[in-house]
C-alpha cells in the first residue's frame, strides 16, 4: 500500500455538511456553507478580522495583490523559497518579483536582508509595493519584525500563510493574522481541505468587500450584467465549503498529530548529518510537512538517494521547493541573499506527514531511512 506525502483526511463531519447542502439545494458558489466557513476561520483567528472563501490559495493572493495597486513596473518582494502558486500571481499583475533567501535559524524570509534592502531602496526612491512572506513548511514568519518595516517604510505586507494554519507566532498570535492581509489554502495536501480551495484574511473591511465583488465577476448592482471593472470567477464553492466546515472541527487534532510525527521521525533520526527545520522559541509550527537535510560528507548518502530508495518502497517523499531564482522562468531576477535556500534545496527532504498516516507506516519509512543510513 503506498504511503503518501500528505493525502487528504477526513473526520466523518465533512459528509453531513456536504448533505446539508445537497438538501437545500445550495450547490452553486454561494450559500450558508460558506458563510460558515467563513465564519469558523474568523472565529478561530480572532482578532476583528474579515475572510472570504475563494477557489484556491492563488486566487487569494492574486487578488490581494490587486488591492494593494500592484501593476506593471511594480516590484513585489517575495520569498524564493515557496510553492510557485505563491509567485505567479504576481506575473498575471505584469509586476517583478525580487527574492530574498532565508534566516537559517527559523528558514523564514531574512528579515535584517530585507530591513538592509529596503534602508537602500528608501534612499534611491525605489520602494517596492508589496512584501510577500512564506510561512514555510507550516511556520509563521517574524510577524513582529515584518509589520514594523512595512509601517516604517509604508509598504503593504501580504502574508502567504498557505501552508501554516494551525501554527502560532510569539504570544500565542495565529499564523494567517498578519499584514494587510494573509492568504489560506485549502488544497488536498494542506492540514485541512475543501478538495481545493483558498481564503483571504484581512484586517481591511474595504479589501474584503472588494474581495467578493472582484471574485464574483465583478458585476456592478443592476438588474442586467453590468461591469466597471474586470472581475474573475473566484470564489470557493459552498459543495466544498461544507467540506472545510466539518474539517474544521478536527484542526487542532491534525495539528497535533502532525506534530507527533515530526518528533518521533526526529528522535529517530537524527544525527550528524541529518538535522530538522528549526523551530525558534515562541513559535509553534503546525509542522505541516516534516523536512529535513542530509549531508552526504557526514552521512554517506544523499537526499536523492534516500527519496529514490523511498520511492522503489511506494513510499512518497519530496526535495524541498526549488527556490524562485534558479527557476528558468524568473533567470536574471534580482536575488539578496548567501544561498541559504539553495543549499537547503540541494540537500533537503520532505517525508511522509500526513495526520491519517498509521505509526506502522511511518515506522516504515524510519526503518528504511535507518538501513540506507547503516543504522550508524
Amino acid at each position: 500500500m503506498r504511503i503518501y506525502l500528505s493525502r487528504p483526511h477526513m473526520s466523518g463531519h465533512e459528509e453531513a455538511r456536504v448533505a446539508e447542502a445537497f438538501a437545500s439545494n445550495f450547490v452553486a458558489p454561494l450559500g450558508p456553507q460558506l458563510d460558515a466557513f467563513e465564519a469558523s476561520i474568523r472565529d478561530y483567528l480572532g482578532g476583528g478580522l474579515h475572510c472570504v472563501g475563494l477557489s484556491s490559495g492563488s486566487a487569494a493572493l492574486h487578488l490581494a495583490l490587486r488591492m494593494a495597486g500592484v501593476g506593471p513596473g511594480d516590484e513585489v518582494w517575495i520569498s524564493s523559497m515557496t510553492f510557485a502558486g505563491g509567485i505567479f500571481p504576481v506575473n498575471y499583475l505584469g509586476a517583478t518579483p525580487r527574492f530574498f533567501d532565508l534566516d537559517p535559524k527559523s528558514w523564514a524570509i531574512d528579515t535584517a536582508r530585507l530591513a538592509e534592502e529596503l534602508a537602500k531602496a528608501a534612499a534611491e526612491n525605489r520602494l517596492p509595493k508589496v512584501i510577500v512572506p512564506t510561512d514555510l513548511y507550516g511556520q509563521s514568519v517574524d510577524l513582529d519584525t515584518l509589520e514594523a518595516l512595512a509601517g516604517q517604510y509604508g509598504v503593504r505586507l501580504i502574508v502567504d500563510s498557505a501552508e501554516s494554519l494551525g501554527a502560532t507566532f510569539l504570544g500565542g498570535r495565529k499564523a494567517g493574522t498578519g499584514g494587510d492581509a494573509a492568504i489560506l489554502s485549502f488544497n488536498g495536501n494542506k492540514i485541512i481541505t475543501t478538495s481545493g480551495g483558498g481564503m483571504l484574511v484581512t484586517r481591511h473591511k474595504d479589501w474584503a468587500d472588494q474581495a467578493r465583488f472582484l471574485a464574483t465577476q465583478a458585476r456592478d448592482p443592476a438588474p442586467h450584467y453590468e461591469h466597471s471593472t474586470f472581475g474573475y470567477n473566484y470564489r470557493l464553492s459552498n459543495i466544498c465549503a461544507a467540506i472545510g466546515v466539518g474539517q474544521m472541527q478536527v484542526l487542532d487534532d491534525r495539528v497535533a498529530r502532525r506534530r507527533a510525527i515530526f518528533e518521533r521521525y526526529r528522535a529517530t533520526l537524527e544525527r550528524p548529518g541529518i538535522a530538522f527545520m528549526p523551530e525558534p522559541e515562541g513559535y509553534r509550527s503546525t509542522r505541516w510537512l516534516t523536512t529535513l537535510t542530509i549531508d552526504p560528507a557526514e552521512t554517506g548518502t544523499d537526499r536523492e538517494a534516500i527519496r529514490l530508495m523511498l520511492l522503489e518502497h511506494q513510499i512518497e517523499s519530496r526535495p524541498l521547493w526549488k527556490p524562485m531564482h534558479m527557476q528558468p522562468l524568473y533567470a536574471g531576477s534580482a536575488y539578496h541573499g548567501s544561498g541559504v535556500d539553495e543549499r537547503l534545496f540541494e540537500k533537503g527532504l520532505c517525508l511522509p506527514s500526513g495526520s491519517d498516516m498509521t505509526d506502522a507506516q511511518q515506522g516504515e519509512v524510519i526503518e528504511r531511512v535507518l538501513d540506507l543510513l547503516g543504522r550508524s
